[in-house]
């Protein structure tokens, strides 16, 4: 089992920047791959970001391409999303979860143990 909290959201101003953070439980942490996910009200969740296990391949959702970097640092079962020029349109609950399955990466059914969720808020 693997246990994920994110933290860090708020409520930030347009153009304002963000970092969540994802802590993991396990000691096999650094062999996962993992995923940033996003939900807004009345929206499906939408794939954000992913990382593989060892940093060395990242990948993002066109819409946060060139504004938000995954990062992760195994040696404190941590990942981290860094959220620059946010906009209103980034107001959801972001989710990280561990890739567990499949090449896909955008796909939410080829993840499990997600966290809880953090709010984030982008006011206009």
């Amino acid at each position: 089992q693997v246990q994920l909290v994110e933290s860090g959201g708020g409520l930030v101003q347009a153009g304002e920047s963000l970092r969540l953070s994802c802590a993991a439980s396990g000691r096999t942490f650094r062999s996962y791959n993992m995923g940033w996910f996003r939900q807004a009200p009345g929206k499906e969740r939408e794939f954000v970001a992913g990382i593989s296990w060892d940093g060395g391949s990242t990948y993002y959702a066109d819409s946060v391409k060139g504004r938000f970097t995954i990062s992760r640092d195994n040696t404190k079962n941590a990942v981290y999303l860094q959220m620059n020029s946010l906009t209103p349109e980034d107001t959801a609950v972001y989710y990280c979860a561990v890739k567990t399955r499949g090449t896909s990466w955008d796909r939410a059914t080829r993840y499990d143990y997600w966290g809880q969720g953090t709010q984030v808020t982008v006011s206009s």
